[in-house]
């Protein structure tokens, strides 16, 4: 395994980690068992890294986490974030009044069983609240010793600005792949410029570009991207084209096109850290196949060409997750 420093922090991590909201929501059935299993398997295999958020399974994710670690709590650097608030009826509002920073961390220090949280993100910006009051509230939780370091997810570049002059922000979480590269418009260059690190989600455009999706019919009642514009209608067909052109390199390189996929965001700088999500260990065996494959100039290059920038059809999520993000 590699490790990667976040930004110009001390925290180091292992160069992948491991998603695991789909553990308990948004990607089919949970299993627990064969989730732990591969949280173990993950940190036996040199992942330190491993993120969660509240919000996830409504903090059941949390709690599955916790009780995953429960032994190997030194092994593992720890990721969790706050913000993200879901109301009976389903609908999302973000929460960032410093009050709510407090009583969120204890929340999830109680779920995961652990008295410091290594890396605390803000799920996503809260509009009517100012930055530096959620970054200062979140600043008190690393005084407090509850907090190791801080973090955003998915905020725009004068936010993250103003963040980081209130205290110092070490990770940002943003979505990054090779059909979705949103982040080089403004944010890597922001996030290279402040040192800061990129944690790169979906790396495997929830999936898509393993080459497995064929039809969105097979997803269950509950899987998000029977919502999401991506895998819609004409948009899951023009999407198909390009993870064809992915299988066809990958085929070349006698690799996977997930394994592919990941080396390409491997292969974005040492400040980059993709946390590819998934609740098998066979999945997680053929991610890590990623760190094998030597990608050239000349592949970078080709990759380039097959996934240019705004390649993807279709919006990375529906209208109204959409106004939550770049804020």
């Amino acid at each position: 395994m590699e490790y990667r420093r976040l930004g110009r922090s001390s925290l180091v991590v292992s160069a992948m980690g491991l998603g695991c909201m789909g553990m308990s929501q948004s990607y089919g059935t949970p299993d627990e068992p064969e989730s732990i299993a591969t949280i173990h398997h993950a940190i036996e295999r040199g992942i330190t890294f491993l993120d969660t958020a509240d919000m996830y399974g409504a903090g059941q994710n949390e709690e599955l986490l916790g009780r995953a670690i429960q032994k190997r709590r030194n092994e593992i650097i720890l990721a969790t974030k706050f913000g993200n608030v879901r109301h009976p009826d389903g609908s999302i509002w973000v929460n960032g009044r410093p009050e709510y920073v407090q009583q969120a961390c204890e929340a999830s220090l109680s779920r995961l069983g652990i008295s410091a949280i290594d890396l605390y993100y803000q799920h996503r910006v809260d509009p009517d609240v100012p930055i530096e009051e959620t970054i200062g509230a979140m600043a008190r939780l690393v005084e407090q010793g509850k907090v190791r370091y801080l973090g955003m997810s998915e905020a725009g570049a004068k936010t993250i600005r103003r963040a980081h002059a209130t205290y110092p922000i070490t990770a940002l979480q943003n979505e990054y792949s090779l059909w979705t590269r949103d982040p080089e418009e403004q944010i890597l260059d922001v996030c290279r410029e402040l040192g800061i690190g990129l944690v790169a989600y979906s790396p495997l455009g929830r999936g898509f570009l393993t080459g497995q999706i064929k039809s969105n019919d097979a997803f269950a009642p509950n899987d998000f991207r029977r919502i999401s514009p991506r895998f819609q209608g004409d948009n899951f067909q023009r999407n198909l084209s390009l993870v064809e052109r992915i299988q066809q390199l990958a085929s070349e390189k006698s690799c996977t096109p997930a394994q592919l996929a990941l080396a390409w965001v491997l292969a974005q700088g040492q400040h980059v850290v993709p946390i590819p999500g998934t609740k098998r260990r066979s999945y997680l065996d053929e991610d890590l196949g990623a760190f094998d494959l030597q990608l050239t100039e000349a592949d970078l290059s080709r990759m380039n060409e097959i996934a240019p920038r705004g390649i993807a059809a279709g919006a990375r999520y529906p209208e109204v997750h959409m106004k939550r993000v770049g804020i």
